[in-house]
């Protein structure tokens, strides 16, 4: 059986947790995060949860895959995709909606394309009848898996033992992939004018220091998130990280943090212009329009498959 997933994307400080917690009051529904950030614990304010926005009308919207992991754990897109498909069952089972909602666009694109992933774990016995074999061995038995197009899989000899033992694991343990079930898919961006979506940066990143965000960076570090976990996890968490421990000043700091954020919503753009390209439809949305108006562009869009 084919269920309808209703997908809310868009670059940062779009607006779409609200929009997706109407939506799910409208139709029933539960809300899915697709933000790479939010599954951490603590990580409130610099990833923007707006827990508030899920209260709405009286009613508190279900989520998952928010605060499900402590703060420096090591999360990808494989568990993302486990984590989806128990949470879409889930929900599926008991007569209510997915809601996909967020901005991570290789989470997105892991659910509408099936990313075929496994959690291969090292192989010490591998790696040892490989040491036989020159880069380009490895690399010739590597295009015999897979085509090539990935260069930094063969950019050094770590990277090509790394990705061909994964192959190999693919294909001894064919059952490890995440199965994705079957599903139709409604993917609607939320977009704002590029001057506008700027703005709405700068302000947002106003409230969220305002309320709180360095005193949150402050507390991970003193309870024992590894400083270089809080910089990979980058924007907010590696700016404010590196003001804390002195290594720029408040303005610098405000400022380069400010530009990053610009700069990562153009390249969520750049994203999701390229799964256009590859076929997958989006339908954008105005931004700027009343809430109510773009709930009923929405459903109008969802029912269009009834």
């Amino acid at each position: 059986m084919t269920t309808k997933l209703l997908t809310i994307t868009g670059p940062t400080a779009c607006g779409k947790t609200s929009l997706a917690a109407e939506l799910a009051y409208q139709l029933g529904g539960e809300i899915i995060s697709a933000d790479s950030r939010q599954v951490f614990r603590g990580m409130d304010i610099g990833s923007g949860k707006d827990l508030d926005d899920y209260h709405i009308h009286g009613t508190d919207i279900p989520y998952h895959l928010i605060d499900i992991h402590d703060a420096g754990y090591e999360y990808n897109v494989y568990q993302f995709q486990n984590d989806f498909i128990r949470a879409f069952n889930d929900i599926v089972s008991r007569g209510r909606q997915p809601i996909l909602c967020g901005g991570t666009g290789m989470y997105i694109e892991s659910v509408v394309k099936g990313y075929q992933l496994a959690d291969a774990p090292i192989d010490p016995d591998f790696r040892h009848r490989m040491e036989a074999y020159t880069d380009e061995e490895l690399a010739a038995r590597l295009a015999g898996y897979i085509k090539l197009h990935n260069h930094t899989d063969t950019e050094s000899h770590d990277r090509l033992l790394r990705a061909l033992e994964i192959q190999e694991f693919h294909r001894l343990h064919p059952d490890a992939y995440p199965h994705m079930p079957d599903m139709q898919h409604t993917i609607i961006g939320v977009s704002f004018p590029r001057a506008m979506v700027i703005e709405r940066i700068g302000i947002r990143l106003r409230q969220r220091l305002e309320n709180g965000m360095i005193e949150e960076v402050k507390a991970l570090l003193d309870s024992g998130v590894p400083e270089e976990r809080l910089l990979r996890y980058g924007l907010e968490y590696r700016h404010v990280t590196q003001y804390l421990r002195g290594q720029c000043s408040y303005d610098d700091m405000y400022r380069d943090l400010y530009t990053d954020i610009r700069r990562f919503a153009k390249r969520q753009m750049t994203w999701f212009r390229r799964m256009e390209r590859q076929g997958i439809p989006i339908h954008w949305i105005d931004g700027t329009q009343p809430l109510d108006t773009k709930v009923g562009q929405v459903l109008s869009l969802f029912q269009e498959g009834d």
